[in-house]
């Protein structure tokens, strides 16, 4: 197990990596969002590539566990009941059941684990309760559910049946606005977490949508965001943003200071492993690359660049979640898997 730790405050250590490229099957095709179970079951959601029909297969839910073992798939592409065309975030109640949101349908689908479809909720458009490119979602402690209504601009809260019960937000760049809000997390007392994608940075929201705080600022540098996608907060107030415009994660005190940021170390998966066991020809020509290759004179030297030439970095980190035992799961779209961290406790 490998070590990242850049920033004084706290270290976290790599563990492993699931999956690997799949149009179908045992494998993810660009996924944006996973949700955990109580038994450390994943529920990977993929968005897949272009929408054509032929290939409407890729989008699913893969399902599988931290272990890395494969336990099937849930849905397809499509705009019928139990389909999905561009879905942004999945979330579990505490019921167990599976909520989806979908940008392009605007609309909330339920399935439970079995992959059953129970119904759908949503209608499109910018009154209240309407959605138009709903995205992250979070159930707060009265099992209701506040849904980041992307293209509004605002934060909703509904009941798990889909009743409108309130929101806050409006568009803008002043404080408690919000432009293009994507993920959405809640900490322990109720504080809601957005990010607040096209404005770099996260807001930080009590139970009754009054503004608290921001986290970070736009640019490059460290506590710096650059279209921030995915948040989540641990039990010790520290708050991870997937930094998917600077291909890494960021992790701030409960001060809003930046404490560290983790690259990413991936190595192969036992997917992949597996996989290249059955084509040899394959394993040969990996074998022969240069898996960390010297940025040629015509890349910038950019993170994105640094990203899309170094396999084992984040290219595209969409979402970040966490378990109850101190794990940091990263949604790697680009590179078609999840890059799963631990924190180190004994740091102060």
């Amino acid at each position: 197990m490998g070590s990242t730790q850049i920033g004084a405050e706290v270290a976290y250590r790599y563990s492993h990596t699931v999956g690997f490229y799949a149009e179908y099957g045992k494998g993810f095709h660009f996924p944006i969002d996973l949700a955990l179970d109580r038994d450390g079951v994943m529920y990977v959601v993929n968005r897949a590539g272009f929408d054509a029909a032929s290939r409407m297969y890729c989008k699913r839910v893969t399902v599988c566990t931290v272990d890395e073992e494969y336990l099937g798939s849930i849905s397809y592409g499509g705009t019928g009941d139990g389909q999905i065309m561009w879905p942004a975030a999945i979330a579990i109640d505490g019921d167990g059941l599976l909520y989806i949101s979908d940008e392009a349908l605007h609309r909330i689908s339920v399935f439970n684990t079995k992959g059953d479809f129970l119904g759908k909720w949503g209608v499109h458009g910018e009154g209240e309760g309407q959605l138009n490119r709903p995205a992250g979602m979070a159930f707060d402690g009265e099992g209701n559910i506040l849904v980041a209504d992307g293209l509004n601009n605002r934060i909703q809260r509904f009941t798990r049946e889909g009743r409108f019960l309130g929101g806050w937000g409006r568009p803008g760049k002043g404080e408690g606005e919000l432009d293009v809000p994507w993920g959405i997390s809640l900490d322990h007392e109720g504080n809601a977490y957005v990010a607040d994608w096209r404005n770099d940075r996260v807001q930080k929201f009590d139970a009754e949508g009054n503004y608290l705080a921001t986290l970070g600022t736009s640019g490059q540098g460290d506590g710096e965001l650059r279209r921030p996608a995915g948040v989540a907060v641990d039990g010790d107030g520290d708050v991870y943003v997937a930094d998917w415009g600077n291909e890494r994660v960021q992790v701030f005190g409960p001060d809003g200071g930046f404490r560290a940021k983790i690259r990413g170390e991936a190595t192969l998966s036992s997917w992949a492993e597996e996989y290249f066991i059955s084509n040899q020809d394959e394993l040969e020509e990996r074998l022969r690359a240069d898996m960390e290759p010297p940025l040629d004179r015509l890349s910038s030297g950019s993170l994105h660049d640094r990203s899309a030439a170094i396999e084992k970095l984040f290219w595209g980190p969409t979402s970040v979640k966490l378990d109850g035992r101190g794990r940091v799961y990263v949604v790697d779209s680009l590179r078609h898997r999840i890059q799963i961290y631990e924190k180190d406790h004994s740091r102060p």
